[in-house]
């Protein structure tokens, strides 16, 4: 009789044990353990890493339709007078350069008149000669513009170099401001002096856009915002930015290259009627100022351009790739 109680009171203490063993959060801490085991994470640290990825996504494309929505606004104002004096840095106001405009209007009407005499001819010439003021200011635009993505590339990778090195973002875009080439050196220059007066980075890097509406500085404000909201590695997003970049630079020289052709043909095409028109009258002034002495002539000239013009134009547009 003993030994039965000795054998029940055996099974019963481990009966208990088997129930204490086996309870739920021995359970759940024997599977964690197998996960780990097997390489697989905690369904919980998965859901918390979805999450943050979810809400990084969203702090993203919010930045994005902002950024959007601004530039639109700020778009609107890009092609007037007084935004392209900016963007050439010229030291001229919009005032200033109207009065420069009228005043070689004035200049040409006068030396055509004195040329063709007081007609419409000599109206049309001082017309064009204003013109010619937005033309000149148009052209130094392209150029500034061009410097700056030619070197904006170099800018990104010292700005890389800086934060792998364990500088900080202001510092890397002050040395920019300090040892850049123009006019990247100026553009940042202004991004460090409003940093420095309590401006926000997004609002400075806004202004740089008002100033150079190109695609490039728009990526680069794009990924300079998204990090400062997001956060991430900075020096591998801007690296990567740089070697687009530089994708693009390389594509666009080869895309010009392959238009060398096609522009050169339109250049001789443009220029062979003015070439033939200063030839015949070297040979022979008196048949073809007749052009310029006579009513018909001068209606034949007023065609000719207007053909020549709109010829021209179509060409430009044919040779010129924006992309």
């Amino acid at each position: 009789m003993e030994i039965l109680f000795a054998i029940l009171a055996f099974i019963t203490f481990a009966g208990i044990g088997i129930a204490l063993t086996m309870s739920p959060a021995n359970e759940q801490s024997a599977k964690r353990a197998r996960d780990l085991a097997a390489g697989k994470a905690p369904r919980a640290r998965k859901d918390a890493a979805a999450e943050a990825t979810a809400k990084r996504r969203a702090i993203a494309q919010d930045s994005l339709r902002e950024m959007a929505r601004q530039q639109k606004n700020s778009s609107r104002s890009l092609a007037s007078v007084k935004a392209q004096l900016a963007q050439a840095n010229l030291p001229v106001s919009a005032m200033q350069f109207y009065f420069i405009q009228i005043g070689v209007a004035i200049v040409s009407f006068i030396i055509a008149s004195f040329v063709f005499g007081a007609s419409w001819l000599a109206a049309l010439i001082g017309a064009a000669g204003g013109g010619l003021c937005l033309f000149v200011l148009k052209f130094l635009v392209a150029r500034r513009r061009k410097k700056f993505v030619d070197q904006l590339a170099d800018s990104i990778d010292i700005i890389v170099r800086g934060v792998k090195s364990g500088l900080p973002l202001h510092q890397c875009l002050r040395i920019i401001a300090t040892e850049a080439a123009e006019p990247v050196r100026s553009e940042f220059r202004q991004i460090v002096d409003g940093q420095a007066m309590g401006v926000p980075l997004e609002a400075n890097l806004a202004k740089m856009y008002e100033r150079m509406p190109l695609s490039e500085v728009n990526f680069f404000n794009i990924v300079l915002s998204i990090q400062q909201k997001t956060g991430g590695n900075l020096s591998e997003a801007l690296g990567n930015l740089s070697s687009i970049l530089r994708s693009r630079k390389m594509l666009k020289e080869k895309v010009k290259a392959l238009a060398s052709e096609a522009v050169a043909s339109a250049m001789i095409i443009g220029s062979l009627p003015f070439i033939v028109m200063i030839l015949v009258y070297l040979v022979r002034p008196a048949y073809i100022m007749l052009l310029f002495t006579t009513n018909s002539g001068n209606m034949i000239l007023v065609a000719a351009g207007t053909m020549m013009s709109l010829g021209i134009i179509i060409m430009n547009r044919m040779v010129n790739f924006k992309f």
